[in-house]
Formats: structure tokens, sequence, C-alpha cells
């Protein structure tokens, strides 16, 4: 007869992979592998560079092995268009993080939400009343989303052109937060927390940094491989507190991991609190 234990999907021998362009930085294969590893789950995680282009024929070719997929920029617009179902956050961001096979095609998620909402908690943010976003694209969408759940009320959009800030700020409406946006050199009223979702590489001008410190209370920065970044610097420069991504990083890996497990990002793993302490050790660890 056959157990409970290998009837569950977790018993069985399953393949993820992480993809995106570029992607020999990334972390994902730590934290998920010394996650699989603790909960003696026979499951692989690996890594592809995957681009645009490619995307569609990647996909198609993937073996039924492949259970789910981490994707990273450029992918998650690609992803969450060929879901055939969505959760919640997908939809409001128009970007999936997380592919998951289901019996007609791919269901899509995005924890970049919720791994932001408990990394900001966890970097103390929880009772912040204004923020402010630097950045206009996909990761700005799920930062405000983020704040949102935080109860954050009055958000500004700091943004080199404010006018590519309007989607952002009809989404913040539409929530029910007060939003206005600014040019990224020339802030408005202070601010309890900045959340800065520029690419690492992303130049910021000192002048402009020093004036987004000098007013943007806690920096969270969801940069985790280039430390400090520029805005990093000028927090530092400032004596304001600044964080680094990779706590983000680590809380949407988790949800990843419970979606992979049972579909449900709700679900906690087994023995979570052991679980993302490995993962924690895993991200630290170069």
């Amino acid at each position: 007869m056959t157990t409970a234990a290998a009837e569950s999907p977790t018993a069985r021998p399953h393949r993820f992979a992480v993809w995106g362009d570029p992607i020999d930085h990334s972390r994902s294969p730590a934290l998920h592998g010394a996650a699989y590893a603790l909960l003696g789950w026979p499951w692989e995680y690996g890594r592809r560079r995957v681009d645009e282009a490619s995307f569609s024929d990647e996909l198609a070719a993937l073996p039924a092995s492949v259970r789910g997929l981490s994707l990273t920029m450029p992918l998650k617009s690609l992803a969450h268009r060929v879901a055939v179902r969505r959760d919640a956050d997908a939809e409001a961001t128009g970007a999936a993080n997380t592919l998951v096979r289901v019996d007609e095609g791919w269901a899509g998620f995005n924890t970049d939400v919720g791994g932001l909402a408990r990394a900001l908690v966890e970097a103390g943010a929880a009772g912040a009343e204004r923020a402010r976003v630097v950045g206009a694209g996909a990761t700005a969408t799920s930062a405000l989303l983020a704040l949102h759940r935080l109860g954050v009320v009055d958000v500004e959009v700091a943004a080199r052109r404010p006018e590519s800030a309007r989607p952002l700020v009809e989404l913040a409406e539409r929530l029910g937060m007060v939003a206005d946006v600014a040019p990224l050199g020339r802030p408005g009223d202070s601010a309890d927390l900045t959340v800065s979702t520029l690419p690492g590489d992303a130049p910021v001008a000192e002048p402009d940094a020093d004036r987004l410190a000098a007013a943007g209370g806690v920096l969270y920065d969801v940069v985790y491989g280039t430390w400090p970044t520029g805005l990093a610097s000028a927090w530092q420069r400032a004596g304001r507190p600044a964080h680094p991504g990779g706590t983000m990083l680590l809380h949407q890996a988790v949800l990843q991991i419970r979606i992979f497990a049972t579909g449900d990002a709700d679900q906690p793993l087994p023995d979570e609190e052991a679980v993302v302490a490995v993962m924690r050790r895993a991200l630290v660890g170069g």
C-alpha cells in the first residue's frame, strides 16, 4: 500500500529553476537548496539564463519534471501573460515572479509584494505613515502594494520622468492612498520610509541622493548584490538607517516554496521558523 508520505507532492522528486538575464548573480539556488535540504524534500533547483526572445521556446520545451519556475528581470511581464490563472498580486502588478504547473498550463504568482511587506516589517518600518517610492518601474508597483498592505496611506513617487509615474499614482488612488509625484532630485514633504526600486547600477547624482536622504526617513533598497548603492551611501552620509534588499529576496523565496509545495502562499511550511533561519544563513553565506 502506498504511504501517505509517498503520495505527498513534497516526497516526489521535482525540479525547479530561476530564469532571467542576467542570472549568474542570483542567490535563489542557495536559498531554495538550503530549504529543501532541511525539509528533506528530494527537490532540485537550478538556474538558467533566459532572455525575452527565448522565453516562449524555453518554456514550451520544459520537461514535465520541472514543476515550477522563479522569474526575475526581464521575464516577469512575460510570465504574467503566459499564466492561465494568477493570484491577486500578479493581477494587480501585471507581473509574475513565480510559475507553477497546473492541469491547464501555468499558474502565475507575484511573491515580491508579500516578500517586500515582510522585509519592511523586519526593517522596523511597520508604523510608517508617509512613504516615498523611488522609481516607477514594475518593482515600484510591488512596492506600492506592499506599502498599502502595511497600512501606509500617504505616498510619494520620486521618478526621473514624473510622467512615467502616472500609472502608480492611479493605482494608489484606487487603493485609497493619497499619492503625489516628485522629480527624483526634488522630493516633497519628509517621509518616514523610502523604498528604492532602482536597479543597482542605476546612476543617481550625489546631490539628488543627498536631498532624498535628508527627507527620506529609513531606506529600504531592493538591491541586494551591490552594496552600498548610491542612495544607501547618501543615507549613510546623513546618519540614517539603510537596509539592503536581501531580506526581500529571502521572504519572497519562502512564499515561493509554499506555492511550489501546496499552490498556496498562505500555507506555512513545516517548521518554517527553522527553514527561514537556514535560508538566511545561505543568503549571507556568499
